[in-house]
């Protein structure tokens, strides 16, 4: 059914337990960078956000107020809609278990006006393994659901590899593609986009586009350095023009690279909790990619600036808490502040 590996399958418990920090750490970049000195006096900003679920929340979460003041500062965001969106679960027992995801249409909204995200200026991925957890009913069910909330969908078989945007001057291409699947892949097949590699995509997808971003559900799960088959992907993506990639599945934050122009984010981690409510810390930080596109004439779709910011998903009740990491105490924020200091490497080294 699935196409896990089963080394995969194996290491996925002691890896959620405890996420690893194992893995090839050199040639990254710093968590922000500036590309464009002096900044152009027209810009874009798209602010890229982590998987979406509503497996660890009840009800909606909280939001700090510089979280959800950030996220309004955006003119698009962008992220991965890890659950089937259904009144109902068909999928009862696997649902309960969190084996199977699934979130209300109200969840949704209420998920999205907690933490300041106009459903006119989100773009969902549909392109991820846990699309059909609900069958091709919760597929249809999700994909009639997000139109009627007026939220714009990627990764979708039918609309063709590339899907086009406009923000302000900016003609944007997103690119969303899943590796992964946890079901046959006839369900798949003419729905999702599952094709990788960008030389396979019609020259013509990308023509007319000043910036063409990826958001791949790739990678392995709980690593915070991605795999040596992952970074190839990602020069692979850069050498055949995409200038932005920002990636999900790993559910921990991973990593930004330069790789000559682009520039890849290659986890944000989860947005809203998507494994199970008693997660791991390390898999409690989040990440929000925000990026500065020129819009001027000359310098059109160039990335002026970029900055990922943390966060952590706190504990409250029912349902979570998203904080700045300027927000923790104690011994959690020195925690948290270890780790991110061995992910992304200081603006001097």
């Amino acid at each position: 059914m699935s196409n896990y590996p089963l080394s995969y399958k194996l290491s996925w418990l002691p890896r959620f337990l405890k996420p690893s920090l194992g893995g090839d750490a050199n040639g990254f970049a710093p968590a922000a960078g500036t590309l464009m000195d002096p900044s152009p006096k027209q810009m874009v900003r798209l602010a890229f956000v982590g998987d979406i679920s509503a497996v660890a929340n009840r009800s909606a979460p909280a939001c700090d107020p510089a979280i959800k003041a950030l996220l309004g500062t955006a003119d698009l965001v962008i992220g991965n809609c890890e659950s089937p969106i259904v009144d109902k679960p068909s999928a009862v027992l696997g649902t309960k278990l969190g084996t199977h995801h699934a979130m209300s249409e109200r969840f949704l909204v209420e998920a999205l006006a907690a933490v300041g995200i106009e459903c006119e200026k989100l773009v969902l991925s549909l392109a991820n393994n846990h699309v059909f957890d609900q069958g091709v009913a919760g597929f249809d069910a999700t994909a009639a659901t997000l139109r009627l909330l007026d939220i714009r969908t990627i990764g979708l078989a039918a609309t063709g590899p590339v899907e086009r945007f406009a923000v302000g001057p900016i003609a944007l291409g997103f690119a969303a593609f899943t590796l992964w699947r946890n079901a046959d892949e006839s369900l798949f097949a003419g729905r999702v986009l599952m094709e990788g590699d960008p030389a396979r995509w019609p020259r013509e997808a990308s023509a007319g586009i000043d910036l063409l971003c990826a958001v791949p559900h790739w990678d392995w799960e709980f690593r915070h350095f991605p795999r040596a088959g992952t970074r190839a992907l990602a020069r692979r993506l850069a050498g055949h023009g995409v200038g932005l990639i920002a990636g999900h599945h790993a559910h921990v934050v991973q990593p930004v690279q330069r790789i000559g122009e682009a520039i890849v984010a290659y986890g944000l981690g989860d947005f809203l909790g998507t494994a199970f409510a008693r997660q791991p810390w390390p898999g409690r930080i989040g990440g929000i990619f925000i990026v500065d596109v020129s819009a001027e004439a000359q310098t059109r779709g160039r990335v002026a600036a970029y900055r990922l910011l943390p966060f952590m998903r706190l504990r409250v009740g029912d349902h979570e808490r998203l904080v700045s990491v300027d927000g923790l105490e104690g011994g959690m924020r020195q925690k948290v502040e270890r780790r991110l200091r061995a992910i992304f490497p200081s603006p001097s080294r």
